[in-house]
């Protein structure tokens, strides 16, 4: 009994130390240096500038950085020179809104969109030495908040994790993505449409796979009947109708947001017309889930500024009828005039 027990003590001991011999410590790097730009394009001369001996790990909640800057629609960067030791880094970036990491010049991991606060992982090669980082992070409305750091977890030969040796300055990038952010998944549907806007009118963009998860950037509810949401396809944003979709988490936790259609009821007279065949109902969006704001007799002539397109067809117009701007369906109207050069939206 008693050989029993200090083989068990020699085996545990033995665990133990295995697992001590590598412990990922996280690091945020020192001496970095932040820009910050009065547009969301890193463009012109900064408007304010600061150091960060600590690393970035920031949230500014609904403010900005300084006075100069303005709460929303503005951008920064962040830069620093950091010693890596030979081995493969996990970094961990998190934003709301957007975030661009570059290692050594080369982009390396590009989220340049609005959303909410989302965690990304990646990982990284590296050779020993001293390796250039830049960190850009975009802010467009709401909360603002970034936070930057990395942990070397695997080591070559030789090394130790968290001592730097001299070497050579070019990473191997081989990227590795982990989305922990919501998601939402489509369910109850073989496929469903992803839109330019959160309606039922608004043009198609494509379809998205039944079973798969789409990280979710921001909820809309215009329509009253279903919150749509913002999702995050490829390299494509788009909206989706939440009648089919699971959410991950609490919808409070998934802001509102407006879309481009909030934007465009002051769209210029191109001179195309549109000629409803009957009376018609103008709508506040390209929905009849949304409020009615005036109506267009028979026969009655019309601005059409603005269309949306389903299946290779005009399905809704956006026209100005005495000086108010609302959207009709298509299908009972004769357009004409250049309409091939109405904006679809």
């Amino acid at each position: 009994m008693i050989k029993k027990v200090i083989a068990s003590a020699v085996v545990l001991i033995s665990l133990l130390a295995l697992m001590t011999t590598f412990v990922a410590q996280a690091e945020f790097g020192t001496g970095w240096q932040a820009a910050y730009y009065n547009n969301t394009t890193l463009q012109g001369t900064p408007v304010y500038t600061e150091s960060l001996p600590t690393g970035i790990n920031i949230n500014w909640g609904s403010g900005s950085p300084n006075p100069a800057v303005p709460v929303d629609n503005w951008s920064a960067r962040f830069t620093s020179s950091q010693l890596f030791n030979q081995g493969t880094y996990e970094f961990v970036v998190s934003s709301d809104d957007g975030v661009r990491v570059y290692v050594d010049g080369a982009l390396v991991w590009d989220r340049w969109i609005g959303r909410v606060l989302t965690t990304d992982r990646f990982q990284l090669n590296l050779t020993a030495g001293t390796h250039s980082l830049i960190v850009e992070f975009l802010e467009l409305v709401d909360q603002a908040a970034v936070q930057f750091q990395y942990f070397q977890i695997t080591t070559q030969p030789g090394t130790t994790p968290g001592v730097t040796t001299p070497g050579v300055t070019t990473p191997g990038v081989t990227v590795t993505a982990v989305y922990t952010g919501p998601t939402a998944t489509v369910s109850g549907a073989r496929g469903l449409a992803l839109r330019t806007g959160p309606y039922t009118g608004a043009s198609y963009i494509t379809t998205l796979t039944s079973g798969t998860g789409y990280p979710v950037v921001a909820r809309n509810r215009d329509e009253g009947i279903y919150n749509w949401y913002l999702l995050t396809v490829g390299e494509r944003q788009g909206w989706a109708s939440g009648r089919y979709l699971t959410i991950s988490v609490p919808l409070d936790q998934i802001p509102l947001r407006g879309s481009i259609f909030d934007e465009i009821d002051g769209a210029p007279d191109i001179g195309a017309r549109a000629y409803p065949r009957s009376v018609m109902n103008m709508r506040t969006r390209p929905s009849t889930r949304v409020p009615v704001v005036g109506s267009i007799p028979w026969g009655g002539e019309a601005e059409l500024i603005g269309r949306t397109v389903q299946a290779g067809t005009d399905r809704w117009y956006q026209v100005r009828y005495n000086g108010v701007v609302g959207w009709i369906d298509a299908r009972w109207v004769t357009a004409r005039g250049e309409i091939y050069q109405v904006p679809i939206r």
